[in-house]
């Protein structure tokens, strides 16, 4: 769950737009809120900034942050981008990659259709493109582009699934579920203490969503009613934001209207955006909190079995590809074809990776996507997810050492709950069971756009010892099915926009191991200590930057590149 939303955080702008619904008289201005609402980044969700119809007199309602912001550089222009443009300009002008650097996106699935992807895949060249056979002899049959760990061999989907921490309850239930604890001892007390620990984390959720939906469900019908309103004032469904604003009024109820519209313009939602959030609390109620539902036997695989490797289907996008396809278009859209953005490491190519569903992932499929991408070729791993139980933590962290061994970096975002994950779990984790910590492993927080108060984006999970730094996560323009593009917040985005950094050290830099890439980036990030920020899931509680990681800064591909300059000898 860690890789959305948390419930608390999905209510702020709720909460501050139902302020507006009961004390804010018409005949006031509305302020946009410092934060633009945060978005979960689950395949069906995404937060777009809106495009009102501009005229010469009339500035656009939403005031962001432009589509590139962070690839620009905090020293040319006002947004704490990762110098990526800058870096194109100077430091690699006239040069040419020296290696082509594979990134596997473990997650929903990729449009590897997207014209501003499709020349930027990794593609499996032992394999011959649909000729049913395993050309390869790797297990999987027709993997061009990479495997899909959550489909069924005769093409069936998981779309959606249960959370971990349902699993676990619907597993422990039968057993503690009446259970005298009088009666229990060593092993067996100890898995009821668990039991008990996992009901109430399981609870809890379910009554924050309950909650969510309700706020949600009231919000809807408020915005629906307004522009019913506004709709027969001017006669027309497709009214603008310029008319909307420049409405004078007299009538407090067409004023309340004017006022819920202008609110939502300004923090970047629209109504279909509200519907789209309504509907995924409601699939996180009836499928991610649903103790009775399992999609689990359309994958046909022994899922007791953890050491199964070859099962799924070589569908690569799934039904909902929204979330992995924003990920890629983040590390390498193609550069400079005129098309909506241009990727940190456009010369890397994309191994796709399918097993995240709108549900949290399992990890018996994230150590298989790990061991996958190692075997084919993967210098980098993207994950884009996370969770608060891990019953199979010893089939990961085998498939971690298999990464580690190999030299591969793996990059995590830290999760969007607004947590200090030295103290909260947070799964997958740079910890093995024995604690020793991962050498190629980068943790991930988001930052934002806006000024030097909110540089930590509000949701982002942050921890001195287990983040190692920020990058941008809020309001990220990427790529997104049916050739479209839109914004999206959350570490989900922060990963890949480090993902995309180190793909670029490794292109220009190829004799530098992972080890020494992860310290590149790490000694690289522009710090930022003194730095007082709002801490990340409170409402204001300051704190100095540089206590949110280990580096207390922001990645950064020019200086990157420069320090690995250094590195390399040359």
């Amino acid at each position: 769950m860690s890789s959305t939303l948390s419930p608390a955080a999905r209510l702020l702008p709720l909460l501050l737009f139902f302020w507006i619904l009961s004390g804010c008289a018409a005949s006031e201005q509305v302020a946009a809120p410092a934060d633009p609402p945060p978005a979960d980044t689950t395949p069906s969700e995404t937060t777009a900034a809106p495009e009102p119809d501009e005229t010469d007199d009339a500035a656009p309602l939403f005031d962001g942050a432009p589509d590139d912001w962070y690839l620009l550089d905090p020293e040319e222009a006002a947004f704490p981008g990762v110098s990526a443009d800058r870096a194109y300009a100077t430091l690699l002008q006239g040069k040419a990659p020296k290696k082509t650097v594979v990134v596997a996106v473990i997650d929903s699935g990729i449009d590897i259709e997207h014209d501003d992807l499709d020349d930027n895949l990794w593609t499996n060249e032992d394999e011959v493109p649909g000729n049913g056979l395993d050309d390869d002899a790797n297990g999987y049959v027709d993997d061009v582009h990479g495997w899909n760990f959550i489909g069924g061999p005769g093409g069936e989907q998981v779309e959606f699934d249960t959370f971990e921490v349902t699993r676990e309850l619907a597993r422990l239930e039968p057993v503690y579920g009446e259970a005298d604890p009088a009666t229990l001892s060593g092993a067996a007390r100890a898995e009821y203490d668990y039991y008990l620990e996992v009901k109430q984390a399981y609870e809890e959720v379910r009554a924050q969503y309950q909650q969510n939906l309700a706020n949600i469900t009231g919000a809807v019908q408020a915005v629906g009613q307004a522009h019913a309103m506004l709709a027969q004032h001017f006669g027309t469904e497709d009214y603008t934001m310029d008319q909307v604003a420049a409405l004078d009024t007299s009538d407090q109820m067409l004023g309340r209207a004017r006022e819920i519209m202008l609110y939502l313009a300004q923090v970047g939602v629209d109504r279909e955006e509200l519907a789209r959030q309504q509907k995924s609390i409601e699939n996180r109620l009836n499928y991610g909190l649903n103790l009775d539902f399992d999609p689990r036997p359309l994958v046909g695989d022994d899922y007791g079995d953890a050491s199964e490797r070859v099962y799924g289907n070589n569908d690569v996008a799934g039904p909902d590809p929204f979330h992995g396809t924003h990920v890629a278009g983040i590390i390498a859209a193609e550069r400079g074809n005129g098309l909506g953005l241009d990727g940190i490491a456009p010369s890397a190519r994309i191994m796709v990776l399918r097993a995240v569903p709108d549900g949290d992932e399992r990890d018996k499929d994230v150590a298989n996507a790990i061991r996958y991408a190692v075997d084919n070729g993967a210098d980098i791993i993207n994950m884009s997810f996370g969770k608060d139980f891990s019953p199979q933590k010893a089939a990961v962290d085998a498939a971690v050492r298999h990464a580690e061994a190999n030299g591969v970096l793996l990059v995590h975002g830290a999760g969007n709950d607004g947590e200090d994950i030295d103290v909260s779990r947070n799964y997958p984790t740079r910890y093995y069971a024995d604690e020793a910590e991962v050498a190629t492993w980068i943790e991930v927080g988001a930052s934002s756009w806006e000024g030097p108060e909110m540089l930590a984006a509000p949701f982002s999970n942050y921890g001195k010892q287990n983040v190692d730094l920020f990058a941008p996560g809020v309001s990220i323009y990427s790529t997104v099915p049916d050739q479209g593009f839109d914004r999206a917040d959350g570490t989900s985005m922060a990963a890949p926009v480090v993902s995309g950094v180190a793909a670029l050290v490794m292109a220009y830099y190829p004799e530098l191991t992972a080890v020494q890439v992860r310290d590149v980036l790490m000694r690289s990030a522009v710090p930022y200590a003194g730095q007082m920020v709002v801490r990340p899931g409170t409402e204001g509680e300051p704190v100095d930057f540089a206590a949110l990681s280990r580096t207390g800064g922001l990645v950064n591909a020019y200086a990157a590149l420069q320090l690995a300059a250094e590195v390399a000898g040359q």
